[in-house]
């Protein structure tokens, strides 16, 4: 495996960064993860418009343009054959010194990892998840906007790790008012007699684009999406309900907190919605 690191592929054992990283030390950057269908890297324009967004909210400089960025993925790509797999995109503040102040890094330094994925097992696939809601609350935009793609992800492992405890390996995270935010790394929806809903992005949701992609799916289906505020009620009393992600894609949820989702079995609309994403994704993107 060869990793792109500052602008030159190494091997997997010869990637390193500095232990000054900001990165490291603060956890001071950003990621997106980026998915490759059939030789397409897809939707990748909106995932490095993402990425711009969020080093613009935390005054971070990419050293390299939108085009450059688009030809190191895409060779990380072709340099490990990837033709299907997985990109983690990272940029970091760089190194600097032990104060907390990233006036002292003078370069952000920016890692392309092309591998495979696989975050579910494909049983869930066909049978659903059982999930549950957890302890922590998702951090809210007053503290750091949901919206930026950041490094900051102890919030999220945290409850990942409250899940393992209940025997779970998805859950809901709740914000400070109680409505559903989103999953430790997906967003979620329901379907409610024949409309979609999804929360509000205000209530700590990610804007999700595998999430944008299955509304606009939905909208072209004929099928009503709505971003709401959502409890669990809602959810527990829904006809059916699934999660996306870049990682996870679409993958349906068949019980919350021991109770069951309409049949308890995935159902039509998801999988309807399934099967369409899975048209898409090898024709929406940057061919390699």
């Amino acid at each position: 495996m060869k990793i792109y690191l500052d602008g030159a592929f190494v091997d997997r054992e010869d990637a390193k960064i500095s232990v000054f990283d900001h990165g490291l030390l603060y956890g001071d950057g950003i990621f997106e993860g980026i998915r490759v269908y059939k030789k397409c890297v897809y939707r990748l324009d909106e995932h490095l418009e993402r990425l711009w967004h969020s080093a613009k909210d935390i005054l971070l400089t990419i050293p390299m343009t939108v085009k450059e960025m688009e030809e190191a993925i895409c060779e990380s790509c072709r340099v490990n054959a990837i033709e299907d797999g997985y990109i983690r995109l990272v940029v970091t503040r760089g190194k600097g010194d032990l104060g907390l102040s990233p006036n002292s890094c003078p370069r952000a330094s920016v890692i392309i990892i092309a591998d495979t994925i696989r975050l579910y097992p494909e049983e869930h696939y066909s049978e659903g998840l059982s999930i549950v809601t957890v302890p922590t609350r998702r951090s809210g935009p007053a503290a750091l906007n949901p919206a930026v793609k950041s490094l900051n992800y102890l919030n999220n492992i945290l409850a990942k790790m409250e899940a393992a405890q209940n025997g779970a390996l998805e859950a809901i995270m709740l914000n400070d008012q109680g409505f559903v935010a989103e999953c430790t790394g997906d967003n979620i929806f329901i379907i409610h007699k024949g409309i979609l809903y999804t929360p509000d992005v205000a209530n700590g949701a990610l804007r999700g684009i595998t999430r944008g992609a299955v509304m606009e799916l939905a909208e072209a289906a004929g099928i009503p999406v709505k971003e709401c505020n959502l409890t669990r009620h809602e959810i527990w009393n829904a006809d059916e309900c699934f999660l996306t992600g870049t990682a996870a894609e679409l993958i349906p949820v068949v019980k919350l907190d021991g109770r069951v989702i309409g049949s308890g079995k995935p159902g039509a609309v998801t999988k309807q919605l399934h099967a369409a994403f899975h048209e898409e994704v090898s024709t929406r993107g940057s061919m390699l």
